[in-house]
C-alpha cells in the first residue's frame, strides 16, 4: 500500500469501524466483531508503515493549509510510529478485554462505549501522525471530547462529577496554556511544522524560550504535570477498560508524546541543552513523581492507587524530555512504550478483580490470589516492569533514563527515580504478597451472578478451586504480562527506531 494512502487509511479505519459499530449495536456478536476486525486491521497498516520509517524514510500526507504556516497535515516520523504501534496494538487487547469485562458487568450502553472508544483511537492516531503542532492540537481536543462519555459512562452522580473535573482541567489548560504557546510560537518562528533541531528563531531569550516551554508543558495537561493532575484519579470512575485506555492506550501518551514531539520538533533538543532553559522542568517532572508515589501509598483503592502510580510514571517521561540529551529522549520513548504494556496489565488485573470479586479496595483482597493466581500472577509482573527490574521491560527505560540523568550531572533526578522505584516497591508489592499470603476476608459487598458469593473465596481456597474472571478478561491480562518479558528483550529495537531523531546524522 502507498504510504500516504496507508496514513489515511489508518486515521478513517477507526471512523469506518465507528459507524459500523453504530449500525450493529442490536446485536452484540456483530459490534464486537466488527470491533475486533477494525482494530486488527488498524494493526496491520500501521504495521505496514514501519520499515518505510525504520529504512529511514518520512511518509507524509497533506490534507489543507488554513494559514501561511498552519496546515492540516500528517507525517510518520519514528516517535510517532511508536505512539501509534503501542496504540493500535493494545487497541486489538482492550478490545478483547472489554469484552469480558462489559459483559460480565452487564454494563449498559455498551454500542455508545465501543462507539466512542474507537473514535478515541482515531484522535490517538492523528495525534500520531500530526506533521505539525496546529493539526496535532485538533486531534487532542478530539480525544477529550470522544473520552468524556467513556469517564462519564455509568451516568451516576460521581461519574457526572469525575466528567466535569476531567473535560474542565483538560480543556481549560489545553485552550487556557497550550493555545497561547503555539499563538506565540507562530508569531516569532512562522510556523508550527514539527521539525529537526526545533523552530525557534535564534534571537529569542534563554527567559523566554523558558516561559514558553512553561506554557506547552502546562497547557499539555494529559501528561498529569502536578498542579494539573486531578483529572486523572477523578476519571477513575470509569469502566476499567476506560482505565486501560486513559492510562495506557491513549490520553495520557497522548500526553507524554507530545511533551517529546514539542521538546524535539519545536524547542529543539541542542537549543534546551544550550540554553538551560528546561532545567527547570527536571524539578517539577521530579516533584510530581515523588509526590503522587507517597500519595499513592495512602491509597485503599486499588484502582485510585494505579491512577497515582501512572501520575508518577509519565513524570518519567517529562524529565527524560526536559534533560535534553539523547539518553534522556530515548529513555523517555522507552517509558512510553513499556508503561503502556506493564500499567494496562496492572489495569486489567483490577478490573478482573473486580468482576470476579466486586471488590475495588485492597484491604478487602486478602488471599484472592491463591484463588485468581492468573490474575495475580499477571500483577506481580507487571508490577515488576512498572518497578523497573529485570527481566521486564521497564527496566531499560529507567536505565536510558538514569544514563542521561548522570550525563548531565542531574543528581537531583537520579535520586528521585531510585527513591520512586522503592516507592513503587512499597505500593505495588503489598497488593501481591497480601493475595497469595494473607488469610482471606470477608467484605461487604453484594454478590454478583457468575462471580464470588460472600465468603466463597475461602471455600474455594480450602477446596483448591481456581475462581477467575470471564476467559475474555483473564486472556489479555496473561498477553500483556508476557509483552512485558518480550520487551525486555526486543527493547533494541526501539532505541534503533528513535535513535534517528536525537543523531546528527
Amino acid at each position: 500500500m502507498n504510504p500516504s494512502l496507508a496514513i489515511a487509511f489508518a486515521l478513517l479505519a477507526p471512523v469506518a469501524g465507528a459507524i459500523g459499530i453504530a449500525f450493529s449495536g442490536r446485536h452484540a456478536d456483530s459490534r464486537e466483531t466488527v470491533t475486533l476486525l477494525t482494530a486488527v486491521v488498524l494493526f496491520l497498516v500501521v504495521l505496514s508503515l514501519l520499515p518505510v520509517v525504520v529504512a529511514g524514510g518520512v511518509p507524509t500526507l497533506h490534507v489543507v493549509e488554513m494559514l501561511p504556516g498552519l496546515s492540516i497535515a500528517f507525517s510518520v516520523e519514528p516517535l510517532g510510529m511508536l505512539f501509534a504501534l503501542v496504540a493500535s496494538g493494545l487497541w486489538i487487547i482492550n478490545s478483547l478485554y472489554s469484552i469480558g469485562y462489559m459483559r460480565g458487568n452487564k454494563e449498559h450502553d455498551q454500542t455508545r462505549f465501543y462507539v466512542c472508544f474507537a473514535v478515541s483511537i482515531a484522535a490517538a492516531l492523528g495525534i500520531a501522525f500530526s506533521a505539525n503542532m496546529f493539526t496535532l492540537f485538533i486531534f487532542y481536543e478530539v480525544l477529550t471530547l470522544s473520552t468524556w462519555p467513556l469517564v462519564t459512562h455509568k451516568g451516576n452522580d460521581e461519574a457526572k462529577r469525575g466528567g466535569r473535573i476531567y473535560l474542565g482541567i483538560l480543556i481549560s489548560t489545553s485552550i487556557g496554556l497550550l493555545l497561547v504557546g503555539m499563538i506565540w510560537m507562530w508569531s516569532e518562528a512562522g510556523t508550527l511544522e514539527f521539525t529537526k533541531g526545533g523552530v525557534l528563531p535564534e534571537d529569542m531569550s534563554p527567559a523566554a524560550i523558558g516561559f514558553m516551554l512553561a506554557l506547552f508543558m502546562f497547557g499539555i495537561g494529559k501528561a498529569a504535570l502536578m498542579p494539573f493532575h486531578r483529572w486523572l484519579p477523578a476519571a477513575m470512575v470509569a469502566p476499567t477498560p476506560v482505565s486501560a485506555l486513559l492510562h495506557a492506550v491513549a490520553v495520557v501518551k497522548a500526553g507524554v508524546f507530545t511533551v517529546l514531539k514539542v521538546i524535539v520538533y519545536l524547542f529543539g533538543v541542542e537549543r534546551l541543552s544550550e540554553t538551560g532553559s528546561s532545567e527547570w522542568l527536571v524539578w517539577a517532572a521530579c516533584f510530581t513523581l515523588t509526590v503522587a508515589s507517597l500519595v499513592a501509598l495512602r491509597k485503599d483503592n486499588l484502582k485510585a492507587r494505579l491512577a497515582y502510580s501512572t501520575i508518577g510514571q509519565l513524570s518519567y517521561v517529562v524529565a527524560g524530555a526536559a534533560l535534553a540529551t539523547s539518553f534522556g529522549i530515548i529513555g523517555g520513548a522507552l517509558q512510553i512504550a513499556m508503561h503502556a504494556v506493564g500499567k494496562i496489565t496492572l489495569f486489567f488485573c483490577a478490573g478482573a478483580i473486580y468482576t470476579a470479586t466486586h471488590r475495588t479496595e485492597i484491604s478487602q483482597m486478602d488471599g484472592l490470589g491463591r484463588v485468581m493466581p492468573f490474575t495475580y500472577a499477571a500483577f506481580f509482573i507487571g508490577s515488576l516492569s512498572i518497578i523497573g527490574l529485570p527481566p521486564l521491560g521497564g527496566s531499560w527505560a529507567k536505565w536510558y533514563l538514569i544514563l542521561g540523568a548522570a550525563d548531565t550531572g542531574q543528581k537531583i533526578m537520579i535520586g528521585a527515580l531510585l527513591l520512586s522505584s522503592l516507592l513503587n516497591i512499597a505500593y505495588l508489592m503489598p497488593i501481591v504478597f497480601r493475595g497469595f499470603f494473607a488469610p482471606a476476608v470477608d467484605a461487604d459487598k453484594k454478590p454478583m451472578e457468575d462471580g464470588f458469593e460472600p465468603g466463597e473465596e475461602k471455600s474455594a481456597m480450602s477446596t483448591g478451586r481456581i475462581k477467575e474472571a470471564p476467559l475474555f478478561c483473564v486472556v489479555p491480562l496473561c498477553l500483556t504480562a508476557i509483552g512485558c518479558i518480550i520487551l525486555f528483550f526486543t527493547a533494541d529495537s526501539i532505541v534503533a527506531l528513535i535513535e534517528p531523531i536525537v543523531s546528527d546524522r
